[in-house]
């Protein structure tokens, strides 16, 4: 039997090199195509090419469709995970045109590969939370430590959309185009809109992958801004259970394309922030130093996945409580201050 083919955009980030890694160990041809612009992409570049199988890196951009092209023709893979995108809502304010020419044009670049090229693949596209707005009509109340949904236990993907800010706008655009490509074109595509996704080699910053940026303040002793008052919360995903997801919504395809899908902790597996601290300062035995700003455009207070149509339609639900994964994501940064250094997360 013939060995599959996985193409991943944006697969030297976090998300992408544990998926690399992942499919290498089941025997895949595994593509990375990724433009090596995120800090830490070239670290864990590094590491990918010293793991053993058939790994093939191609320096490239999103934006160049023709390259994209080029690629799926010559490759043609059996699944495509389109992670390749600008990640943050900061920068998507300060630079709006470069966020949407990324995450809109871009996502719009791959599904025209797949169609032209690959038509019989499938392909996974990573959405966001974001996609649903701050979500100010869903009534909340607050606890000592977080707040809290009052009425429902997690946002189901029935929830109306409502792209906030530039971010919100060009991922929800590519979320939508991408369904719809399943619609209008007949191809296998399929929609994850994730939450809180953390794990080894995370390279995080402040704005974006939170749980490994206080691991890294701690690791080098910075002070953090928590922008609000620390209550807010997000369902938490370990890496290990997000791959878990790709495999069963590839193996699953015939149920599962032309679908959406919340994935993340759900209401098991939440945290607030001062929640995260109190993990984190024990597992460290140190105090985080913060300071306090205002909230953050679009920011929600309060976002928790509703798991019940991935556990219906391709049974996925997560098994790593975020304890357990944060000891894991803590012990990788421990053991890799000099790789952390080197990727320019902190300076100094």
């Amino acid at each position: 039997m013939n060995k599959k083919t996985i193409l991943i955009t944006g697969g030297a980030g976090f998300i992408g090199t544990n998926a690399a890694a992942h499919y290498l160990k089941k025997k895949y041809r595994v593509v990375v195509y990724d433009n090596l612009s995120r800090a830490g992409a070239k670290q864990n570049l590094d590491w990918l090419e010293n793991q053993k199988g058939n790994l093939v890196f191609i320096k490239g951009d999103i934006r160049n469709y023709k390259k994209l092209f080029e690629v799926s023709e010559k490759y043609k893979p059996d699944l495509v995970l389109h992670l390749a995108a600008q990640v943050t809502m900061v920068t998507s304010i300060t630079n709006p045109r470069e966020d949407f020419e990324i995450n809109a044009l871009g996502t719009f670049n791959v599904l025209e590969a797949l169609r032209r090229e690959i038509p019989r693949a499938s392909l996974i596209y990573s959405s966001t939370n974001k996609v649903y707005g701050e979500m100010t009509d869903v009534p909340i109340i607050e606890t000592k430590k977080r707040y809290a949904y009052k009425d429902i236990k997690g946002v189901s993907e029935d929830y109306k959309l409502d792209f906030h800010g530039p971010y919100g706008c060009s991922k929800g655009s590519g979320d939508q185009y991408t369904l719809d490509y399943a619609r209008i074109y007949g191809l296998n595509t399929v929609v994850y809109r994730q939450s809180g996704v953390y794990g080894p080699r995370q390279f995080g910053i402040e704005e974006q992958g939170w749980l490994a940026w206080f691991c890294n303040a701690l690791l080098f002793d910075k002070a953090v801004t928590i922008y609000g008052n620390g209550k807010q919360v997000r369902d938490v995903l370990y890496i290990d259970d997000l791959l878990k997801a790709f495999d069963l919504i590839f193996r699953n395809i015939e149920e599962t394309r032309g679908r959406a899908y919340n994935i993340g902790g759900g209401s098991k597996f939440s945290l607030s922030i001062w929640e995260l601290f109190d993990i984190l300062e024990k597992l460290s035995g140190k105090k985080i130093d913060y300071s306090f700003d205002e909230w953050r455009a679009g920011d929600q207070k309060v976002y928790i996945s509703d798991l019940t149509k991935a556990k219906k339609d391709f049974g996925w639900a997560p098994k790593i409580s975020p304890k357990e994964g944060l000891k894991r994501l803590y012990n990788w940064t421990s053991q890799n201050k000099n790789l952390i250094k080197k990727a320019g997360v902190f300076k100094g």
